[in-house]
């Protein structure tokens, strides 16, 4: 193939990828790595490599936007004239939110000891993944990214590295960093820092699930204080979830969490605090846990839940299978076993994606947008509730056409929205702002919420138009 055949084909699918495909590519339970590695054959394996190294290294660049071509721009854009906004910030530091690009700007930080399919890779190797998080959060919220990855492990070097950071940014995304320390890095920065910082791995898992459990419970006739929950997988996003179930309305004591050991119960002493939480008065096996069961999600590993299992489970039981890269059990595995199971899982060719590209963008977004302190549990609750309002509303055409042509309506295969569905942004932000007004944590509140709603469309609409210029001035 010819040089510039190949960079024409590359680009234009680098264009297609990020506009349409992005929120398949690059979510956390979907998965850039189940999509590259259980779809794509060994020569679009090798696009791949390509599409990350041509025509040129990386999925992002640092752009200027503001003129700085004559001599009066350079004066303006640095010296002398960059002077007059130090000495304002100076004297307001507020004022670094009106004359830099810091409360638009998120920090994705990782030290690459838990990424997802991959796991212990390092933070050199975590790098594209970091990359992948900017362009996603830069292509649905127009929220610009510097990724940062730390060779640091120690938890509270790790904790004070970050810290330094706070002038920079005006939010903190931890990202894939491995449990149990990633709960007390969080926990330490909340407390410690004055802008919002969110582990995805954990909240953003917990809140999509969290909005597909509010309508599965709905379409089945189920409340959730009676639900009879199994999770498997107790790491960062297995405790989240719970933890988030249990605001939502799951009793603890209705939780069953398994580890690669077996159920968390009071008779072990192995148990991190953490783990221990969620602990059963006494021991039981998967298929005990599961008989009777409502629910199940999965995070932990291929092939666990079988068709015998599901078959022990409540009438229309619910099943989240979000193992990366692949499920617990296939969705014709579990339809096979019950068809009257509402199934979902991180791929994007099944129904029900449980995908984190629907949550971290639009709570970032909106917790920039009222400076919010922290990301708290109601703006979370808030953004849980959104998504799943959305998903009883009628479907465009446009997203119908992204996914096949296939009629798409409220329904136990169509329980949260499509992860590219353009109206998520109108309405998970202006609820999770909302919900941060109304809990205290809004600096900055918004007064008129239909005007944000339009500003939001048309904020995105010209951010695409930009990424879409960029990526074609590479043709």
């Amino acid at each position: 193939m010819q040089k510039g055949a190949f960079r024409l084909r590359s680009v234009t699918r680098l264009i297609d990828y990020l506009l349409e495909y992005m929120a398949m590519m690059w979510c956390k339970q979907g998965s850039i790595f189940r999509f590259f590695i259980t779809i794509m054959s060994s020569d679009i394996r090798l696009d791949a490599l390509q599409y990350h190294s041509q025509p040129r290294p990386g999925k992002v660049e640092t752009l200027p936007c503001k003129p700085c071509f004559s001599q009066r721009d350079l004066t303006l854009a640095y010296s002398p004239g960059v002077a007059e906004p130090c000495l304002r910030i100076k004297e307001d530091p507020s004022q670094s939110a009106l004359y830099t690009g810091r409360s638009n700007l998120v920090g994705v930080v990782t030290n690459g000891t838990a990424v997802l399919g991959l796991g212990n890779i390092g933070p050199d190797a975590a790098k594209p993944v970091m990359e992948g998080k900017g362009v996603l959060f830069k292509v649905f919220a127009d929220i610009d990214v510097f990724d940062i990855e730390l060779n640091v492990k120690e938890p509270e070097k790790l904790i004070e590295v970050i810290k330094t950071m706070e002038p920079t940014f005006g939010a903190i995304n931890l990202e894939d960093i491995k449990a149990p320390e990633c709960f007390m890095v969080e926990e330490r920065l909340r407390e410690e820092m004055n802008i919002p910082v969110f582990h995805d791995d954990q909240h953003g898992t917990a809140v999509i699930s969290g909005a597909a459990l509010l309508n599965a419970a709905e379409l089945t006739g189920r409340k959730l204080e009676d639900m009879k929950v199994v999770v498997v997988g107790a790491g960062a996003a297995g405790i989240s979830c719970a933890k988030f179930y249990m605001t939502l309305g799951v009793r603890r004591e209705h939780i069953y969490m398994f580890d690669s050991k077996g159920l968390i119960h009071t008779g072990r002493i192995d148990l991190h605090a953490t783990k221990a939480q969620f602990s059963q008065s006494e021991d039981c096996s998967l298929d005990e846990a599961l008989t009777g069961a409502d629910v199940f999600l999965g995070l932990s590993t291929k092939g666990l839940l079988t068709q015998d299992m599901v078959k022990l489970m409540a009438p229309s039981p619910i099943i989240f299978a979000c193992a990366n890269p692949d499920p617990e059990i296939t969705y014709q595995d579990a339809k096979k076993a019950r068809p009257d199971c509402i199934m979902g899982s991180g791929r994007s060719d099944w129904p029900n994606q449980v995908n984190n590209v629907s949550c971290f963008p639009f709570i970032f977004r909106a917790a920039l947008d009222v400076h919010a302190s922290v990301i708290n549990e109601q703006m979370k609750i808030a953004a849980a509730r959104a998504l799943a309002d959305l998903a009883k509303e009628p479907v465009p055409q446009e997203v119908i056409d992204l996914y096949g042509g296939a009629p798409l309506s409220f329904g136990i295969d169509y329980v949260i929205p499509k992860p590219i569905d353009p109206r998520i942004i109108e309405w998970e932000c202006p609820a999770v702002a909302q919900a941060a007004m109304i809990s205290g944590v809004a600096q900055s509140p918004i007064r008129d919420m239909e005007a944000y709603t339009l500003e939001l469309r048309k904020r995105i609409a010209a951010a695409r138009e930009r990424v879409s210029g960029v990526v074609r001035s590479y043709l």
